[in-house]
């Protein structure tokens, strides 16, 4: 896909949940930030707008003037940063967005001809900020509105950029879902949950926690620890799998690598009973005592 930068908006007071820094707030083990930068990792520039702190992923921090100038502020700072053409413009607080719904975000700008792409949520709102621009009509309309505005953004609500475009509606309630709320908050990581995603959300978390970017081929690595725990002995899978992991960062990391190790340890675990099957046993020497 042709190239396109990504700014997120995250430096909200987010007063709804008490004033604490939503984007580091955790859902399935993962910051909220952290779960959007995820979904745009293949962007050439990712700019967040808000003070700068940890993340699993590198990007460009920029700030609004004022702090707390508004939506139309933080995106004026952010697009300063940015040279593609497209621009996916984000909130922090998308716990289901995935790297699907960015890709037809911007199928959908660039087939339709206008100005933009956004979702609409369940009660077929637009969601500006879950949305792919054209950067151009983004500078465009925000020149304009400081022109009319002599200089200043600060305050003023996004559907004063937004109304004024062409835009393309996408439907997507679940990916347009965002968190204000403790509440909302709560139905995320319930959702989570209930959907059965829990072990790929740990494998997420884990690969952030420990700063690695790895597609991580699950059901491998599952046959692995199933082969080892049955044939050999159930403490074996998770040293196996370690071992496993060990091997192939020694052999320059990568899928390939961690497919290569996985195979020769599998290999080795669905032979160890045979070792003691009565054929596999070598014939005693004639005249000697077999017993």
């Amino acid at each position: 896909m042709t190239a396109y930068d990504v700014v997120v908006l995250a430096g909200g007071a987010a007063r709804r949940l008490g004033g604490v820094d939503k984007p580091r707030v955790r859902v399935g083990g993962r910051a909220l930030l952290d779960r959007v930068l995820a979904a745009c990792a293949d962007a050439a520039t990712t700019v967040v707008v808000a003070e700068p702190g940890p993340t699993a992923r590198p990007v460009t921090w920029a700030r609004e003037d004022p702090p707390g100038g508004g939506p139309l502020a933080a995106l004026g700072a952010g697009l300063a940063h940015t040279t593609a053409a497209d621009v996916v413009v984000l909130s922090a607080d998308l716990p289901f967005l995935t790297g699907d719904t960015v890709r037809r975000l911007l199928t959908a700008l660039r087939s339709g001809g206008g100005d933009g792409a956004l979702l609409t949520d369940a009660d077929g709102r637009d969601q500006p900020l879950v949305a792919a621009y054209r950067a151009d009509a983004l500078r465009g309309g925000l020149g304009t509105l400081a022109r009319d505005h002599e200089g200043a953004l600060t305050g003023l609500p996004l559907r004063r950029l937004t109304g004024a475009l062409d835009l393309t509606r996408v439907p997507d309630p679940v990916a347009s879902f965002d968190c204000d709320t403790w509440d909302d908050i709560a139905t995320a990581r319930a959702r989570i949950r209930e959907h059965g995603h829990v072990l790929d959300e740990w494998i997420s978390a884990v690969k952030d926690e420990l700063g690695i970017d790895i597609d991580v081929d699950t059901r491998l690595l599952l046959d692995l620890a199933r082969d080892a725990a049955h044939n050999v002995a159930r403490p074996g899978a998770p040293l196996t799998t370690f071992l496993v992991g060990y091997a192939a960062a020694l052999a320059g990391g990568g899928p390939e690598a961690v497919a290569e190790a996985a195979r020769k340890a599998s290999a080795l675990a669905l032979a160890w009973p045979d070792e003691d099957a009565p054929d596999a046993r070598p014939a005693a020497e004639p005249g000697t005592d077999a017993g």
